[in-house]
């Protein structure tokens, strides 16, 4: 694909909804085509140039099956633009300026945000993170005077009523993040031996929990941020609390507000375009749209939550 460099471009680069189709079959189809029913490499192609069918299976298709575009009655265009958007602004897109754009309803928008934010994790980087990696903990949520009477904590104080989130910043390299029930060192230990390559370099601040990290294959330094220490030469951790600062203009500057639930999926997000932050447009969007595959259901996005709950969850 040709880069593209603004949104009008972008459009004209794929003029109608058959320029679509065939970039799409290019990407998925790179190694020649496949049944997505019984996975057979013996498929025939209809003069259309959209519908195909399997010799072995019988089972007639479009290159919209087994992805998260099945069953959508939207246009693929209208689904890439999407992907250029949300994987192009470096804040991402809210929803309801999603459904402007492509004039949708907003719930619509949000489903296919949602849908594109469970493609960008089912497929991350293998390799685990070495070199220098920093390490730190934030927290997310309202402040209590700011809510509703009802819902308010009674002398809530740390991260009462406040979700969790862990990062990990290989310097130059990947950000991975992710909701964790608390930052006790048994629960960094863990996240750490499972992303952090034996002989790295622990960057992290003072909490009491990364000391446990010492005992370990690793080589730890910290900064004592209540001693007023932000850097001491090439150890400080400015870099992963640049990711928060980052997620943060993200929730509170677009989306304004994101339940506990969906959290995990906007993190998500934000690491994905992070990591490729080197990347061209071009490059993310092609990216993206090679692991397409597999299906997020509406009702396996909101399952377990009421009708009241899920309008709720529809505002971002």
């Amino acid at each position: 694909m040709k880069r593209p460099i603004t949104s009008l471009y972008f459009f004209e680069v794929f003029p109608d909804e058959q320029s679509v189709i065939d970039h799409l079959r290019a990407i998925r189809w790179r190694d020649g085509a496949y049944c997505p029913h019984c996975k057979s490499t013996r498929v025939m192609h209809f003069s259309d140039k959209r519908t195909h069918k399997c010799h072995d299976c019988r089972q007639r298709f479009s290159i919209k099956v087994g992805t998260i575009f099945e069953d959508t009655k939207l246009p693929l265009r209208k689904w890439f633009a999407a992907i250029w958007l949300i994987t192009s602004h470096k804040k991402g897109i809210a929803s309801t300026q999603l459904a402007k754009d492509l004039k949708i309803t907003q719930k619509s928008a949000w489903f296919v945000l949602h849908r594109l934010r469970h493609a960008a994790k089912t497929k991350s980087f293998n390799a685990p993170l070495s070199g220098a990696v920093e390490l730190d903990e934030s927290v997310f949520g309202g402040k209590e005077k700011n809510k509703h009477k009802s819902k308010r904590i009674a002398n809530a104080r740390g991260t009462s009523g406040k979700t969790i989130v862990f990062g990990m910043l290989e310097r130059g390299g990947e950000v991975r993040a992710r909701v964790v029930k608390d930052v006790t060192a048994r629960t960094v230990r863990g996240a750490v031996f499972d992303n952090v390559a034996d002989k790295t370099v622990l960057l992290t601040d003072e909490h009491v929990s990364y000391k446990s990290l010492d005992y370990g294959p690793y080589q730890r330094f910290s900064v004592s941020h209540s001693a007023g220490e932000y850097g001491r030469g090439p150890v400080h951790i400015n870099g992963i609390e640049g990711v928060w600062s980052l997620f943060k203009r993200q929730v509170y500057g677009i989306h304004h507000h994101i339940s506990a639930k969906h959290l995990d999926a906007y993190l998500g997000e934000m690491c994905y375009r992070y990591s490729r932050r080197d990347w061209e447009e071009c490059e993310r969007v092609d990216d993206l749209l090679s692991q397409i595959e597999g299906r997020l259901t509406y009702k396996a996005l909101t399952h377990g939550k009421s009708k009241t709950d899920v309008r709720e969850a529809t505002q971002d």
